[in-house]
């Protein structure tokens, strides 16, 4: 299967190998496969039950991999309105009630 434009796949967690689209932005670069499977396998220990911010949220792929593998809370901020959106539609595709979304600014965020 060939993989969409603008989508990437959960690299671990309850949502292993699940396909999210992202809002079509030139700004948007997703972490990598092979990147976030790193990060999340250093912070293994740390991830379940945690409460988890990804500013400048873009894909929302930290911030979807975290809820897919354990994160309490998870609050994805991004400050285009198209982004969020489509941020909105995997939270519902993925039924992933212990994320939030908020459009802001990040910096204005924190």
């Amino acid at each position: 299967m060939v993989p969409k434009r603008n989508s990437l796949r959960i690299v671990g967690g309850v949502w292993r190998s699940r396909r999210i689209q992202f809002a079509d932005n030139p700004d948007i670069r997703p972490t990598p496969d092979r990147v976030r499977e790193t990060l999340f396998n250093w912070l293994a220990d740390k991830i379940e039950g945690a409460r988890c911010l990804d500013l400048f949220a873009g894909s929302g792929a930290l911030g979807f991999e975290a809820a897919s593998r354990g994160a309490s809370h998870v609050t994805q901020v991004d400050r285009n309105a198209s982004v969020v959106a489509m941020l909105e539609l995997q939270k519902q595709a993925l039924q992933a009630r212990q994320v939030d979304i908020v459009c802001q600014d990040a910096l204005d965020y924190v």
